[in-house]
């Protein structure tokens, strides 16, 4: 049973101001995207560059650079631990038998960085 509060202004039912809907994510990866904005507090000016590499990476790297960053980034302004992480190259593991001196260092190809980085390293 709803309570009769009088009158009240066309506008709030035209504008939803009492209850704002929101729309969920389109997408898997928009949903991960703002909860990395969420957990490490981006600051509005790199938000967009969240989405980017959530979009660009697999789910897979994006959790892992995200459990990193707030593993050992216990100080300081975490997105920026979390955009290093995401930017720095996966090790591989391989058995420690099988590789001795100079053969250690080819075993750790690193890949190329993206444009998309690259840029963010200049800033730094």
């Amino acid at each position: 049973m709803k309570i009769d509060q009088g009158f009240q202004k066309l506008g709030d039912y035209l504008t939803g101001a009492k209850n704002p809907r929101k729309k969920p994510p389109a997408y898997e990866w928009q949903d991960l995207a703002l909860k990395v904005i969420k957990l490490l507090n981006i600051p509005a000016f790199k938000k967009n560059s969240v989405f980017k590499a959530v979009k660009d990476y697999p789910k897979s790297v994006i959790v892992t650079a995200l459990n990193d960053t707030l593993e050992l980034c216990q100080t300081g302004e975490k997105w920026k631990y979390f955009f290093k992480v995401l930017a720095s190259p996966p090790r591989q593991s391989l058995p420690e038998e099988s590789i001795t001196g100079g053969e250690q260092k080819k075993a750790l190809a690193r890949r190329p960085r993206s444009n998309f980085f690259s840029e963010w390293d200049k800033k730094l």
